[in-house]
């Protein structure tokens, strides 16, 4: 069986917490404008599989001032984190260590099951997606932000920023069994398990509608918690995978260039 979470010291790593922070000031202004659909009731349920540092759990506790939410991830330290980051929202707003494979949760329990930036970092993600409808009730949605790093678009410079995404994230996740490029399989997979009116929504993080210095320190944080696993393995030294990240970075920091990350958001309804 592959590891389970092959890219654990990766998430463990401080560059995660400040990825997961640029990330959601780049994606929730797009993002929340999509969980209308759900029309979700005053008292809603929500859990938040693989919440990381708990950043979308605590904004969508605040957007349904009545609701539910429950923060799940499998790193203690994580947990920790997020509950002394946003204890402002307790009680209504918990964090538990758990198995996205596993989850400790009854049957049909949740109004509303969400799962971000996690499925392309571990094996068997239709597994994962299967346990989060397990515990969603009929009749409630499945939100799954899936990301691609084949949707990554930056300008050419010395070095092609298309090479990064392939010897990068695309070959290391394949030697680890897991898949960068999920985000565009996702709506099969939830086809696939039974869900019902599917869509599909992209947040466009570009230097357009997201701040430069917000986009910027998405790839710094990847840059310095990825470069050096991305050559483990590969026939690329962790300087030339730097390099790469330094000219995209300097490009989105440049007023004159243009860059654009399609970032997929996938949803369905559990069968009443």
């Amino acid at each position: 069986m592959p590891e389970r979470n092959p890219q654990a010291p990766q998430m463990a790593d401080e560059s995660m917490v400040r990825t997961l922070a640029a990330q959601i000031e780049a994606i929730w202004p797009q993002e929340q404008a999509l969980l209308e659909r759900y029309r979700l009731p005053d008292d809603c349920r929500i859990v938040d599989v693989g919440c990381g540092t708990g950043e979308f759990s605590r904004r969508i506790a605040e957007r349904c001032p009545h609701s539910a939410v429950l923060g799940v991830d499998v790193l203690p330290a994580s947990v920790q984190l997020a509950r002394e980051r946003h204890a402002r929202c307790s009680p209504r707003l918990q964090f538990a260590v758990g198995d996205a494979f596993h989850l400790d949760l009854e049957h049909d329990s949740f109004d509303l099951g969400v799962c971000r930036h996690m499925i392309q970092a571990v094996p068997e993600p239709e597994r994962v997606l299967a346990e989060l409808a397990r515990v969603t009730r009929p009749g409630g949605w499945l939100h799954v932000l899936a990301e691609d790093y084949g949707m990554l678009h930056m300008m050419s410079g010395r070095l092609d920023p298309d090479e990064l995404w392939r010897k990068g994230p695309i070959d290391y996740t394949a030697r680890t069994h897991t898949d960068a490029r999920i985000g565009r399989k996702t709506w099969s997979l939830l086809r696939r398990i039974g869900l019902e009116e599917l869509r599909v929504d992209y947040v466009l993080v570009d230097t357009l509608r997201v701040p430069r210095k917000t986009f910027a320190s998405i790839l710094i944080a990847w840059r310095d918690g990825y470069a050096a696993p991305l050559a483990q393995g590969s026939d690329w030294p962790e300087n030339l995978f730097r390099e790469h990240f330094d000219e995209i970075i300097a490009s989105v920091q440049n007023p004159e260039h243009y860059a654009i990350w399609f970032v997929p958001v996938v949803s369905g309804r559990k069968p009443r």
